[in-house]
């Protein structure tokens, strides 16, 4: 069942309707040995398959914003270092995943996605560093005609775009911060996280939890008083068929959704 629907979300338009379907293809429609996640051969393939994308931006060293997920660039491309000491052109150079696919920027991204699809945009903004990319991202979003929203975990990012650009649909992720990237966070913190207190600075118009805080009291209330749930990163129709219930829409990678 659809949460409730909310107040002045008619500003988001198209956007907000397709919050709730079609299903969003994690980091584009990628598979091992196939198209490499976060290149333009997965987003093509997620519109061909009539999905939706989420996929992740940061900036580079020159101030481009460039779709990629992880802090180093080894794991994806072979190369030593971190993405944000390179240029846009440096990483232009890399090849994904021994294919042929190098990493996109997020204008290219946007134009060969077009109107074809939902782009859920994830701000990699690290704590303290608030306002560049948000700025970045939001002017290139100016420019295009399809229907996104953005998403990320810090809640300040969120508060910038609700104060610089509030028409932009905006989706707080969380999960409950156990990992070992969370434990280098103040335990207070982690704690204040996990209880989704940080949805006051954020004001999201919607959550993207992880799937160990769902099925909870927490988001069930969230969602209760009007704010949908999208659900992540779920792997199987099991995992799914376990929390759909309360939720509006998933995050898929590794089966067919």
């Amino acid at each position: 069942m659809r949460s409730r629907p909310r107040p002045g979300t008619e500003v988001f338009g198209e956007a907000w309707e397709r919050l709730f379907e079609p299903a969003v293809a994690h980091r584009g429609l990628w598979s091992p040995g196939g198209a490499p996640e976060n290149s333009l051969a997965a987003f093509q393939a997620a519109c061909a398959g009539g999905y939706g994308i989420e996929l992740d931006v940061q900036l580079t060293a020159d101030n481009h914003v460039v779709v990629f997920h992880d802090d180093h660039l080894e794991r994806l491309t072979g190369a030593t270092g971190k993405l944000r000491d390179h240029t846009a052109a440096e990483l232009g150079q890399l090849t994904l995943s021994g294919t042929d696919e190098t990493i996109p920027t997020l204008a290219d991204a946007l134009t060969l996605i077009g109107h074809r699809a939902m782009v859920y945009i994830e701000l990699k903004t690290p704590f303290g560093e608030v306002g560049e990319l948000e700025k970045q991202v939001s002017e290139i979003l100016l420019d295009h005609n399809g229907p996104t929203a953005v998403i990320g975990f810090n809640p300040y990012s969120h508060a910038w775009f609700a104060e610089h650009q509030p028409q932009i649909l905006r989706g707080l992720d969380s999960y409950n911060w156990d990992d070992e990237n969370a434990r280098r966070l103040a335990p207070e913190l982690r704690k204040s996280l996990a209880a989704l207190e940080h949805v006051e600075i954020a004001r999201p118009d919607f959550l993207a939890l992880g799937l160990d805080m769902l099925p909870s009291a927490r988001a069930d209330l969230h969602r209760a008083k009007g704010t949908p749930v999208i659900a992540w990163t779920v792997r199987s129709a099991e995992q799914w068929d376990a929390v759909r219930d309360h939720c509006d829409n998933l995050i898929f990678e590794g089966f067919a959704a």
